[in-house]
């Protein structure tokens, strides 16, 4: 009986994935556009109040000190800078208290062990003074009115977190303009379209802002979990509180330029999307969260396809169809989806934008974000499910930009 569904539901996933998801994108991303985007609103005197902004470090000596002084642009009576030295082996500790001789609201907390990034946020934040916390990376440079930009939001008594939008800074090599690609094409266009469906699928760790009671009230960061970002994502909503997606709060940030960098932090990311899917999965499911419940459906879709995807192109390579589907043909209708996609990305993110520099190089890079999807997931499923369980899941700095880091045993 069940086999017999087999032939259609390939059907689903090689023809209509490739063309219903990217169009529901583009269409949510535009009602979310001409519904708030596009509005231009003075800022009222709630975005004048202090906040909190937490720094968690590990190995950054060569990249805090520019994050640090992106912050002068923000009066220090506004904000008290906390920076966490998450039991660094390089001079971060140095280069930290160094910085904060000459910034009175600056305090520089030290971890002589490595506990990961979320142990370090909780701690940054059980240390903070003020109910609104700034999160960014130690890697990142804040543009003065993001923090503003994304208070604004809180006046809504029922949100929890505002995301920002962060921009790729290098982009000197095909991996770097391929990621200005993804972020236009792909991240700044689903996070619009969750936002139409009233959820997020994760907060961008990189640039965002909480509202400290409501961290609190669920418990702060998991500890266990690789992405912090998207496991507090999920805590959050899942036990009503609502987050929201600012594109005008903007930060430079630096990414991968390696293919092996790059494989390295798309398989933290899958791993820990899966490990928060599998953890609040069920619960969703039972909920009457309608907009959680088609984030978790898009996620299942995204998955299917993406672990066919090798079979797809092994067909398409020998010639073969599936069940009547012509490989070719679903391949051709992902080329131009692809496209459409890099466009409308394009139109609705180029205002963010400092300067493109991609080329048609980053057109490519719907094709290989599926690629890179497909691989990582046959690794990090199997990582999530077999591996032993961790009270504390300690972090590796990056590959940014030719930089190479120690890893963390």
């Amino acid at each position: 009986m069940i086999v017999s569904y087999v032939p259609a539901l390939l059907k689903f996933l090689f023809m209509i994935i490739p063309f219903v998801l990217p169009l529901i994108w583009i269409m949510g991303a535009f009602i979310f556009y001409f519904k708030r985007e596009r509005k231009k609103k003075a800022f009222s005197a709630f975005s004048d109040q202090s906040f909190s902004i937490l720094i968690p470090c590990f190995n950054e000596e060569k990249t805090v000190e520019a994050t640090i002084r992106s912050l002068d642009i923000i009066p220090a009576e506004n904000c008290e800078i906390i920076a966490i030295n998450d039991g660094s082996r390089d001079r971060t500790q140095a280069v930290l208290e160094s910085l904060a001789m000459s910034r009175p609201h600056m305090r520089v907390v030290n971890l002589v062990q490595n506990r990961g990034k979320a142990a370090a946020l909780t701690l940054g934040a059980l240390a903070s003074k003020y109910e609104f916390i700034l999160c960014i990376d130690a890697d990142s440079e804040l543009d003065g009115n993001a923090p503003r930009h994304m208070l604004e939001h809180f006046r809504d008594e029922h949100v929890a977190g505002v995301t920002g939008n962060p921009r790729v800074k290098n982009r000197g090599t095909l991996v770097g303009r391929l990621q200005v690609g993804e972020f236009s094409a792909l991240v700044g266009m689903i996070k619009r379209y969750h936002q139409t469906l009233g959820r997020l699928f994760a907060l961008s760790g990189v640039l965002v802002m909480f509202r400290k009671s409501a961290i609190e009230s669920v418990g702060y960061w998991d500890t266990d979990t690789v992405t912090e970002d998207v496991g507090i994502s999920w805590k959050l909503q899942t036990s009503g509180w609502a987050l929201k997606y600012e594109p005008k709060a903007t930060c430079d940030v630096l990414m991968p330029d390696t293919l092996k960098g790059l494989w390295k932090q798309r398989l933290r990311w899958a791993q820990g999307g899966f490990e928060v899917v599998l953890k609040h999965g069920r619960s969703v499911l039972r909920s009457q969260d309608t907009g959680l419940r088609l984030i978790l459906l898009e996620y299942i879709f995204s998955v299917t396809w993406a672990f066919l995807l090798p079979v797809t192109l092994a067909c398409a390579l020998f010639g073969k169809n599936i069940h009547n589907i012509n490989i070719n043909y679903a391949i051709l209708l992902t080329g131009v989806m692809s496209l459409t996609q890099f466009i409308v990305g394009l139109i609705l993110q180029g205002r963010y934008e400092k300067s493109s520099g991609l080329g048609f190089v980053a057109i490519w890079y719907p094709f290989a974000y599926w690629m890179i999807n497909s691989f990582v997931l046959f690794v990090a499923i199997p990582k999530v499910l077999f591996a032993p369980k961790r009270q504390f899941s300690s972090w590796v700095s990056p590959d940014r930009g030719g930089v190479t880091y120690a890893k963390n045993n």
